[in-house]
């Protein structure tokens, strides 16, 4: 018996191979699929079993049905019944505009119902054991062709009705799936899930019945348990529906940031490691001191400006006690409220410390006051569209580059930081361009000619990627980075002696003191 793997286990190990493949999902689930002929998952509460063939089990009791339900799930369905699920499958990923919640509707009035000259028969829980086995099965099949009538017109409740006494007479999967449809049309998620997991306990390997409930759980912010089911829809499905191998994809981002965001949220603030501050406050370009702070000027001891200063030459030891120290800095910079031109720089710096200690919110405010106060300071709008990025609102981000560049369009960071968002976006043709024009504006900043590298890289321009390595050798030798970053794409190359010189030659500047960072 394969062992059962948790929640975390089975999102941690897929969102793993995400990240160190960079494979689709079709070609990592199809290895998998290969490699595990059975296995066992319990995510959110239920087992899934996937055997030899793609069959899959759902080990999660299903909700509670009529006692005729119940019965019906005894009995095997007999071989494969060819599916003709009418208006309500053919447009079943139709959205109406949202209806309030309701629960199911009751059935028709006591007097059979004439519909199209044919009277439909009415049927309850109290008359329908007083059915023949024949007659039920005719009754059902009337209902459903009635109900999927009334999709089709977008009468919901009607359908829903039609769909209910249908399930009265025969609990079919279809007849639970075209219900779900209906309130999917109106929204409710949780109606879906129910009818669709009755629809999947009838038949478990009911794969738009799957669709539905993953969509239904992605919809009310489930997300493990919609990434479970458009997993095992791929696995039965045998990989041939690619909308359901990007939901995986989309779903694994958002399981990941969701985990992401609670172990954030139970951690001390605190800034990261040294590493991680220096590489953030190296994709700016270094700039002298701002007029007033700079050596030269005669500060009052514990005024504002000179705690400003304190901290902008802190920054420049690169250790953690310095960013640490430049963090108290700014933040005693602002209390004094002493800092004339320089405020909203101050503002700035203190929320990009603030930003780098995982405090969103009050860094937002920060940068939002910077630019109240001087809305010439690219740099802040810059910082905040990282934010906006990294929260998922992307044309936020784009906006704000968009003002920045109404500003300043000569300044190569906006032009570095933009390429950077069309680069996570693998956007790769406008990340190429923008990183080209950084370098245009600013020959002299060594990230932008190594993310340039990397993009031709993405792009699949090889011969264009190692050029401008090359370049970068000659420019900028006596920099680790471009060593480090070199022998990574030689290695995706297989070149693999190549691969071990460049890394060696980064690893001997580093152990020497001679290949530190550039970009200042």
């Amino acid at each position: 018996m394969a062992s059962q793997r948790s929640t975390t286990a089975a999102v941690e190990d897929m969102t793993a191979t995400v990240a160190a493949t960079g494979a689709s999902f079709w070609e990592r689930a199809a290895a998998w699929y290969g490699e595990n002929r059975v296995a066992a998952w319990t995510i959110a509460g239920v087992t899934v079993v996937v055997v030899a063939g793609g069959s899959v089990y759902y080990l999660r009791p299903p909700p509670k049905v009529s006692e005729l339900d119940k019965k019906a799930k005894k009995e095997r369905r007999k071989g494969k019944e060819k599916r003709t699920d009418g208006a309500a499958d053919q447009a079943a990923e139709r959205t109406a505009a949202p209806a309030p919640m309701q629960p199911a509707a009751p059935p028709p009035p006591a007097a059979a119902v004439e519909e199209a000259g044919e009277e439909l028969p009415q049927v309850t829980e109290a008359t329908v054991g007083q059915l023949s086995d024949a007659s039920r099965k005719d009754y059902a099949a009337k209902l459903k062709a009635a109900g999927n009538k009334a999709y089709g017109a977008k009468s919901y409740e009607r359908a829903i009705a039609l769909y209910t006494q249908a399930i009265l007479c025969k609990p079919d999967p279809v007849f639970y799936s075209n219900r779900a449809a209906c309130y999917n049309a109106q929204q409710n998620w949780p109606r879906v899930i129910d009818d669709t997991t009755a629809a999947i306990a009838l038949d478990p390997e009911y794969v738009k019945a799957l669709n539905r409930r993953a969509n239904a759980y992605e919809q009310d912010g489930s997300f493990s348990e919609a990434l479970l089911d458009y997993t095992a829809s791929c696995i039965i499905d045998q990989f041939r529906t690619e909308s359901s191998a990007q939901a995986v994809e989309r779903l694994l981002k958002k399981v990941a940031e969701a985990k992401a965001r609670a172990i954030m949220a139970g951690k001390e603030k605190k800034l990261p490691s040294p590493t991680f501050v220096s590489n953030y406050l190296q994709s700016f370009r270094a700039k002298p001191l701002p007029a007033g702070l700079d050596e030269a000027a005669d500060l009052p001891a514990d005024s504002g400006k000179w705690h400003l200063r304190k901290g902008l030459q802190a920054i420049a030891h690169r250790t953690g006690e310095g960013y640490a120290e430049a963090a108290t800095a700014f933040d005693r910079a602002i209390d004094l409220d002493d800092l004339g031109p320089h405020e909203a720089y101050a503002f700035n710096m203190r929320g990009t410390f603030r930003y780098l200690r995982g405090e969103n919110e009050a860094a937002l405010h920060d940068l939002n006051t910077s630019i109240t106060l001087d809305p010439a300071l690219v740099q802040s709008y810059v910082k905040r569209a990282s934010m906006h990025l990294e929260q998922s609102n992307r044309e936020q981000a784009a906006a704000d580059f968009a003002t920045a560049m109404e500003n300043n369009a000569s300044d190569p960071d906006i032009f570095y930081h933009r390429a950077q968002l069309h680069f996570i976006l693998s956007e790769f043709s406008a990340a190429a361009t923008d990183y080209q024009k950084s370098i245009d504006l600013d020959p002299s900043f060594i990230f932008s000619h190594i993310q340039l590298g990397v993009t031709q890289y993405k792009m699949g321009s090889i011969a264009s990627s190692m050029a401008t390595f090359r370049r970068c050798i000659k420019a900028f030798g006596d920099k680790s980075d471009v060593y480090n970053y070199y022998g990574e794409l030689l290695l995706d190359q297989q070149k693999y002696q190549e691969a071990v010189e460049k890394f060696e030659t980064a690893v001997e500047m580093e152990r020497k003191g001679v290949g530190e960072r550039g970009g200042g």
